[in-house]
């Protein structure tokens, strides 16, 4: 855990059972990242632990974490929300053109011409076209499809992606 660079993986969604486990939201689409977590952050409103991964199993789809030190419904709770944390060294490296899901999030959606549009805040797969869930500048979400038709530029390293969006989506 001496690795000062840390990278978004994930964030906890919620505690579950009394034994101190807790359900995760893995920002990979890449089959067995989860296994692959050891070392990790949890980081929640400033505060931040670092934990080892004990055991790890899934329900409904979702990773079940149980950290060492972390043994009670008490203590899981506490970390409900936390953004969770890798070291830069397990960072997985996407193929070019591909991107992670922690890449996505936090980007400014905008127009082509430039117009904001609001902030990637989550990726959601349901099997089908991946979608970016966007919080809208003037309130409210919109899922956009991340499709080459759709989000024709995408620069991570400033943040930014530019989208020519259907008509209408930008107003449902």
């Amino acid at each position: 855990m001496d690795d000062p660079k840390w990278i978004l993986v994930g964030r906890i969604l919620r505690e579950r059972g009394r034994i101190g486990e807790l359900t995760a939201e893995i920002y990979s689409s890449q089959p067995g990242r989860a296994e692959k977590l050891k070392d990790l952050m949890l980081s929640l409103g400033g505060l931040k632990r670092p934990v080892q991964v004990e055991r790890l199993w899934y329900h409904g789809g979702r990773p079940v974490f149980k950290f060492l030190g972390v043994d009670s419904i008490t203590d899981a709770e506490r970390w409900r929300g936390a953004e969770l944390l890798a070291p830069e060294s397990e960072r997985v490296r996407p193929d070019q053109g591909e991107y992670t899901h922690a890449d996505l999030i936090g980007c400014e959606l905008t127009s082509i011409e430039e117009q904001r549009l609001g902030v990637v805040r989550g990726v959601e797969e349901y099997g089908g076209q991946t979608l970016l869930r966007v919080e809208k500048c003037v309130g409210g979400e919109m899922l956009v499809p991340f499709a080459k038709a759709i989000c024709r530029e995408i620069d991570v390293a400033r943040k930014i992606i530019r989208a020519d969006l259907p008509e209408g989506l930008a107003e449902l």
